[in-house]
């Protein structure tokens, strides 16, 4: 059996002896140019080289690569030159893994080379040889590849380098579909892990898309803990999901037309002590310009009938309620309220001779909505000015 052949088959008895660790081994066929120069003492010029390589990545970063080099070189002290054959098997370690662009390695092998003598006979030795190189990937199967290896001969004690660049191609095989991993749902709740925005919902808890407890009154409160489903839109709640009873009166705050009321005293279903009874409320259709409490005397006509009222009902007061929607910041929605009732109600005293003492004037921004800030109709229903007639008892 040649040399030749006793690599190649020792390269397929690694190949086949080696266990199947990765996901997809790979084999490259690694054609190859390049310049070797030899020792001084050789007699020979550099020259130029060319072969293949075939090799075997059976696991990520370690491969074997059997080798096929031929040359011509020329004398340099008597005429004439010298052909060469170089086989050799090499093993090789990556410094990255496949998948990634570049792939510098490290080498060292062993092999017989055969050179041509004077005479016409051949003249061979043994060489080890020691260095690295880089592979870089274009593609899955096309990769450039360049190498460096400086070679030691046993049998003459020269020492030879030699420069390489080459093309590969790579096959892969052994690798296999990975199953798909089942999507995790810690929580149990039907919405898996990857989507799921509130990990850990109680237990039989109904939730949303996003694997979070459902709200269906839209007030920061879920249902397996809301005590009052169904709150307005907008109303303020607590942790129990009712609404907010500021003064203690038992009129929650969106009713509570007289808030701040003393501590146990008796009040109406308007959240009012018995002093007072509503007869009637405006709602006045005054539009202002955009942050502006201007009124103008566009809208004394339709205040006039406030005014009229008043008159025909003596024993009445008025109070001036500013809303807005809940657009922009509360605080300046309560003060931008306020401001517009105090115009409203200045109008009333001023131009239609309403006495001051039976007019007041109170903001409440956007905290007494009549319909859902969410649309464009919702929010124009909210910006408004109403006029709230009081009888005394």
């Amino acid at each position: 059996m040649t040399l030749s052949r006793s690599l190649a088959a020792a390269t397929l008895a690694a190949a086949i002896a080696t266990p199947a660790l990765a996901d997809e081994q790979k084999v490259y066929v690694n054609p190859f140019m390049g310049f070797q120069w030899f020792d001084d003492e050789r007699d020979l010029s550099e020259t130029a080289t060319f072969g293949v390589g075939l090799e075997y990545r059976f696991l990520p970063r370690w491969s074997v690569e059997g080798v096929f080099s031929r040359g011509d070189a020329d004398r340099q002290h008597v005429p004439g030159d010298s052909d060469f054959d170089d086989y050799r098997l090499d093993g090789l370690y990556y410094l990255n893994d496949p998948d990634e662009d570049w792939n510098p390695y490290l080498a060292t092998g062993a092999g017989h080379t055969e050179f041509d003598d004077l005479g016409g006979g051949v003249d061979g030795e043994t060489r080890l040889n020691l260095g690295g190189g880089i592979r870089y990937n274009v593609n899955d199967v096309v990769s450039l590849r360049g190498d460096v290896r400086e070679f030691y001969s046993l049998d003459k004690e020269h020492f030879d380098t030699l420069a390489t660049v080459g093309i590969s191609f790579a096959f892969g095989f052994g690798g296999s579909e990975p199953e798909p991993a089942m999507p995790q749902d810690a929580d149990d709740d039907g919405v898996n892990d990857e989507r799921d925005q509130c990990p850990n919902t109680p237990a039989g808890a109904q939730v949303n898309a996003n694997g979070c407890e459902m709200d269906s009154d839209n007030d920061g409160v879920a249902d397996s803990r809301d005590a009052c489903p169904n709150t307005p839109a907008g109303a303020e709640v607590n942790s129990r999901g009712c609404e907010m009873d500021s003064d203690g009166d038992g009129v929650v705050n969106s009713k509570d037309q007289c808030p701040g009321t003393s501590a146990g005293a008796e009040v109406d279903d308007r959240g009012c002590e018995g002093v007072t009874e509503e007869v009637e409320t405006f709602t006045l259709e005054i539009q202002f310009p955009l942050n502006s409490d201007d009124i103008g005397d566009r809208y004394d006509s339709e205040l006039r009938h406030v005014a009229d009222f008043l008159k025909e009902h003596p024993e009445t007061s008025v109070e001036v309620a500013g809303h807005t929607d809940s657009t922009g910041k509360a605080e300046y929605n309560q003060t931008l309220s306020q401001r517009r009732a105090e115009s409203v109600a200045q109008r009333l005293t001023d131009r239609l001779g309403v006495a001051s003492d039976r007019v007041s004037a109170t903001g409440y921004g956007e905290t007494q909505p009549v319909a859902d800030n969410s649309t464009d109709a919702g929010r124009a229903d909210n910006r408004r000015v109403e006029a709230r007639i009081q009888l005394e008892r």
